[in-house]
């Protein structure tokens, strides 16, 4: 195992009425790999009739989010007057820089069935150069993201180049991510294309070169071995990675900054009002929370 693995981060995991979300990132042993600082799954859940999910505008700062659902679909919306369904295999990549707001809704036309929700979301930490860049949004759909072929197995290249491909996603720094899916008896080799790199077991049974990953566990791969993803009975897994950050990050709530003033400030602009809000989600959203908590992340 030491040969492989030079981590394994175990889930905290959250029931957040009718569904759950496995969190792996930030964590008590490791806070980032290339530039993730946030890894959580959302799911597998079927969501009652007449139902859904409902988070209010809330804010981001020097951070980018990545949403990739495996099932279901959500109707983003940001202050940039950004309106977008997101569905199985597109990317919704929203750069923070410096500063936008956004609600996630599941679609009104979904609910009466009850909707399903099933996927990841993840925060990539800008390079402090970037911190500050202006806010964007971009949807890639599934139909323009690489897809290679392994031995019973298929891997769509979600962000940055893996296995010859090179997906259109941006990359604001070194980044890798890729979604895996595994026949019963297939494989796909694990080569040495990022400084750091993970794997994640979102469903179903996996091993690296004959060790078993357990789901909903981060495993942290030693810098610059090759090995190869099997299962006997069929998985999905993530691939995620890239170059180290370039120095310490502090987190607080939904901001990430390279500058601990920085955070304070996003604070008081959000409780003063001063970030916009998305121009056809105004009536609700996420007030500060009261007690502030701020984590360094080396």
């Amino acid at each position: 195992m030491d040969d492989l693995i030079l981590q394994t981060l175990l889930p905290t995991s959250h029931d957040l009425g009718g569904f759950k979300v496995h969190r792996t990132l930030p964590h008590k042993e490791r806070t980032t790999i290339g530039p993730f600082i946030f890894f959580d799954q959302m799911g597998p859940a079927h969501l009652p009739e007449g139902g859904g999910i409902d988070v209010r505008s809330h804010p981001h700062i020097n951070l980018a989010t990545v949403t990739y659902l495996f099932a279901g679909a959500i109707d983003h919306r940001d202050s940039l007057g950004t309106f977008r369904t997101i569905e199985p295999g597109a990317v919704n990549l929203m750069t923070a820089g410096r500063g936008i707001s956004h609600s996630e809704r599941s679609p009104t036309a979904l609910r009466p069935a009850g909707p399903e929700l099933s996927g990841i979301q993840t925060w990539l930490a800008l390079p402090s150069a970037k911190e500050e860049m202006d806010p964007a949004f971009e949807h890639v759909p599934k139909a323009d993201l690489p897809v290679v072929e392994g031995s019973g197995a298929t891997a769509r290249v979600v962000m940055g180049s893996l296995w010859g491909a090179t997906s259109p996603v941006t990359c604001h720094s070194e980044t890798i991510y890729a979604d895996i899916h595994l026949l019963a008896g297939g494989s796909m080799p694990i080569d040495p294309e990022a400084d750091e790199r993970a794997l994640y077991v979102a469903e179903g049974e996996a091993s690296l070169d004959g060790l078993t990953l357990a789901p909903q566990s981060l495993y942290v791969l030693r810098p610059g071995i090759s090995a190869t993803l099997r299962s006997n009975r069929g998985a999905h897994v993530m691939l995620c990675g890239g170059a180290p950050l370039d120095g310490p990050r502090h987190v607080w709530w939904n901001f990430v900054s390279s500058r601990r003033e920085r955070l304070r400030e996003a604070r008081q602009d959000w409780k003063a009002g001063r970030f916009p809000l998305p121009p056809d989600d105004r009536d609700e959203f996420i007030p500060l929370p009261e007690v502030p908590k701020t984590v360094s992340y080396p």
